[in-house]
């Protein structure tokens, strides 16, 4: 078993359902969370700042203010068989991709067990 763990764009929850859905895949677990990527901050402008610089540039004063801003974005969680995990990850990717910065993150984590609580089932029968 695979947990999937995919981070997407707010505006894309709604799609990447809809698509895993659609490829068979139903139980999912899916909350929002704020985070950020690896954009780089130009501290040699906030440095200007603090010392009592002025912004003339509306694009640089964008850039300075959401230099450590935290993004709100969705963190969809699945379990599914190690043969599945491959089409869910192209699913994810399928839907989100637009080649911009923050189209979001998949990860893949090794499952070792999974135990139903209603009837104890465990393994793959489990989900």
């Amino acid at each position: 078993m695979k947990e999937v763990m995919a981070i997407v764009r707010m505006n894309m929850i709604n799609k990447t359902k809809k698509a895993l859905s659609a490829a068979g895949f139903d139980s999912m677990t899916c909350r929002k969370v704020y985070g950020r990527g690896k954009k780089k901050v130009d501290y040699e402008l906030i440095n200007s700042l603090l010392s009592g610089g002025q912004i003339e540039s509306p694009e640089v004063a964008e850039a300075v203010s959401e230099g450590h801003r935290l993004v709100p974005k969705r963190l969809l969680t699945l379990i599914v068989n190690d043969d599945e995990a491959e089409k869910v990850i192209n699913t994810i990717i399928s839907v989100n991709k637009s080649a911009n910065a923050g189209d979001g993150k998949i990860f893949l984590i090794p499952v070792s067990n999974a135990i139903r609580v209603r009837t104890s089932e465990m393994g793959e029968e489990a989900i």
